[in-house]
């Protein structure tokens, strides 16, 4: 990875800017830039969106739903009697090389493989807010296996975020289609999958997948939606992980400085505050585009995706 380096005048300029809560961009602290958002984009998916942040940081999430096996091997009894009855999220996080020279050589492997572990585990977890029960077919036999593709297009700083938002807006684009369940006798059973399109249904729990708030650390402040250069200044990171509801559903540390214990608690209440507007925000977002993208069906009118660059 190419080393990016930044002077002391600008770091000097940042942090000043910081103390007096008024940013080079003209935001506060705890602003975030535009979010722009759109779904449906990837007519080969079950489900996709993309989301930028301003000019800048931008993501695309598709969506993939496969039969699979259950996966229980290697793993003790007890919990493969839990997998035995879930299906499960297969995740995937690719920095493009031309996003940024940070995604470029061997050192963007690193940086893929913590986002596709971050979301992984997030996702898969209890607190992922996915009902995977729902996605097991066969328990022991055959499941949904949700696959999940991330690709950073744009970098303007706040991946993670940005990440976190595309792939909730995915998650609820996403139709999986109704597996019809025959029961043959003697403890055999067998399945179909509806062909009628009204009666797939969107993923249990979507609505309860959390979104990341990444909280800088910069001096003795800490903002949120740090741009490049405000990165480059930080000493530490905190993903505060939320859902809907304002419950913490993870959080994570990065970077080499400390964070005090006073300062950590306002860190992850704040997170947690913004987090749940945001998600608020966010729904609306996707519940009006949804309106929209129906009431022009009702009229038989056509739907069609511009993407985001037919308005600027």
């Amino acid at each position: 990875m190419a080393p990016v380096l930044i002077s002391a005048l600008e770091a000097d300029y940042i942090l000043k800017g910081i103390d007096d809560n008024l940013r080079a961009d003209g935001r506060g602290r705890l602003d975030y830039r535009e979010v722009i958002l759109e779904t449906g984009l990837i007519t080969q998916a079950h489900g996709s969106a993309r989301c930028r942040l301003g000019e800048g940081t931008d993501v695309l999430v598709g969506v993939k739903v496969d039969i699979g096996t259950v996966d229980i091997d290697g793993t003790e009894e007890e919990v493969a009697t839990v997998k035995a009855k879930r299906g499960r999220v297969v995740c995937n996080v690719e920095c493009s090389p031309i996003a940024s020279q940070q995604f470029a050589g061997r050192g963007a492997d690193d940086i893929n493989n913590e986002l596709t572990q971050m979301m992984s585990r997030v996702l898969n977890g209890p607190q992922g807010g996915l009902n995977l029960e729902k996605l097991c077919i066969i328990p022991g036999k055959a499941c949904w296996i949700v696959y999940i593709d991330a690709l950073v297009l744009d970098y303007a700083g706040n991946i993670v975020d940005t990440m976190f938002m595309t792939t909730r807006a995915a998650l609820f684009n996403t139709q999986v289609p109704k597996a019809i369940i025959h029961d043959l006798g003697d403890g055999e059973v067998e399945f179909d999958l509806s062909e009628d399109v009204e009666e797939w249904e969107r993923i249990e729990g979507w609505e309860h997948v959390p979104i990341s708030v990444t909280l800088n650390k910069i001096g003795s402040r800490h903002i949120v939606d740090a741009t490049p250069l405000e990165e480059l200044t930080t000493e530490a990171k905190l993903h505060v992980m939320v859902n809907r509801n304002g419950k913490i559903c993870g959080i994570q540390k990065s970077g080499s400085g400390s964070i005090e214990h006073s300062l950590l608690n306002e860190m992850v209440q704040t997170g947690r505050s913004l987090g749940q507007n945001l998600i608020i925000s966010l729904d609306k977002m996707l519940l009006q585009e949804e309106y929209d993208i129906n009431e022009k069906r009702m009229r038989n009118k056509p739907v069609e995706k511009l993407g985001f660059f037919a308005a600027t």
